[in-house]
């Protein structure tokens, strides 16, 4: 068994809903699709009020290479283009459908392709077609992360089913659901890096499916449970023990890793010609009524999900978009469900706990698995001397919340980190 990396803390894991089969909600009356779901530039509308679309038709196109296309997920008409809500960036241009109460396809998903009869051009294309991204929760455009420049030698792929995050158990309900297809989907992407080495990781508190895999006749690596073991860098190092450089990325070291929703989604993409139209996710919490693992078609309001898994059992003090250690509340339930929403947690009424004056207890910084001092970008952060913080590494944080889950001010480090680094980001641009 790996043993890790440094840092890092051991949160109740609160997986109830482990054993909760996928269920496939039905389709909604109507979504909201934001052109903007992925990391880099929204994607361009291709269609306008009163255009008629089936499910798969592509309604915005990627703008750039760091974009990535969206597509209708259910089959009616646009409504609207407005600006709506958004579960990560607050609101953002949206492609509002009303459905017709059918289930149309723009291509015929039952049309399978043999992946060996297409080139390694053939297979990148189908991915970004299809709008594929990390589905792990950055939304990263997987067609970039599979074109790495010439002088970056990949010899290892790491396919990603930790799901360290607390409560989430879509990860897992996917491996033990569609292993054969998350296997296929990464020796696709191993074809396409030309990568020798196919590594899975997992943690050890999903034994079923380290068990199912190593049927499978692949390589896993089975690692001791801590958050945030799949965050990318900390994985490399507990696996391969290499460093990423500071400000650098995985190609750096000679790694790629994907998440095992990204490689299930990319297969469904270059077999079938399935654009990236539903996603699963976990609702859990205290605050619904019924937990489950659930597919979803992007674009469905959040309380709509919350319906068909019985409502809430009173009114909600507080409504999470994924996990509950890097998960960001909405102020609204009606934001949809994005490609990188990978669960909806809802709580209950809570006592409010006011932050203290920091005790110099360290706590923080023993936890930092990025080798960080939290307490000390937080101060610079909130003197406003973000020259200073960012010296002392604020960029290189991965807001996993390790820090504030062990402040014993309940200081709300992470949520200064984001405002310094939004801070130094706007900055640079004036």
């Amino acid at each position: 068994m790996l043993s890790g990396f440094t840092g890092g803390v051991h949160p109740p894991e609160s997986k109830n809903t482990e054993d909760s089969t996928i269920e496939v909600m039905p389709v909604p009356k109507k979504v909201y699709i934001p052109f903007s779901q992925h990391t880099g530039k929204p994607a361009t509308p291709l269609v306008k009020k009163g255009d008629d679309v089936k499910i798969g038709t592509k309604i915005g196109e990627a703008d750039g290479f760091i974009s990535a296309s969206v597509h209708a997920s259910i089959s009616g008409k646009v409504i609207d283009i407005i600006d709506h809500a958004h579960p990560v960036i607050g609101s953002a241009s949206c492609c509002i459908i009303e459905g017709n109460d059918s289930e149309d396809w723009v291509i015929d998903v039952n049309a399978e392709r043999n992946t060996d009869d297409l080139t390694e051009a053939q297979l990148l294309h189908s991915i970004k077609e299809a709008g594929i991204v990390g589905l792990g929760g950055a939304a990263f455009p997987s067609h970039v992360k599979l074109s790495p420049p010439k002088d970056k030698k990949i010899d290892t792929l790491i396919i990603n089913g930790c799901e360290c995050e607390p409560v989430l158990t879509a990860d897992h309900r996917l491996m033990l659901e569609h292993a054969a297809t998350i296997i296929e989907g990464a020796r696709v992407f191993q074809k396409i890096l030309h990568a020798s080495t196919l590594i899975f990781a997992v943690e050890d508190n999903k034994k079923n499916a380290i068990e199912l895999f190593r049927d499978e006749d692949v390589r896993v690596a089975a690692l001791k449970t801590k958050y945030p073991q799949g965050a990318e860098k900390q994985l490399i190092k507990a696996i391969l023990k290499r460093e990423v450089p500071r400000g650098g990325l995985p190609m750096d070291v000679g790694c790629v890793v994907h998440n095992v929703g990204t490689c299930h989604a990319a297969l469904m993409a270059i077999k079938y010609g399935k654009p990236l139209i539903d996603r699963v996710l976990t609702v859990a919490g205290d605050g619904v009524r019924e937990k489950k693992n659930v597919l979803v078609r992007i674009g469905t309001p959040v309380n709509s999900v919350i319906d068909f898994c019985g409502g809430y059992v009173d009114k909600p003090e507080r409504v999470i978009l994924g996990g509950p250690m890097m998960g960001i509340a909405q102020y609204a339930d009606d934001v949809p469900v994005v490609k990188g929403t990978s669960g909806i947690l809802v709580w209950p009424a809570e006592k409010a706990i006011e932050e203290g004056p920091c005790v110099r207890c360290a706590a923080c910084v023993d936890s930092c698995p990025m080798g960080l001092m939290p307490t000390e970008i937080c101060s610079f952060v909130k003197n406003k001397n973000f020259d200073m913080a960012k010296t002392y590494g604020l960029l290189d944080c991965i807001e996993c919340g390790c820090c504030a889950y062990m402040c014993p001010a309940a200081i709300p480090l992470v949520h200064y980190f984001k405002y310094g680094k939004s801070e130094i980001w706007r900055r640079s641009k004036t």
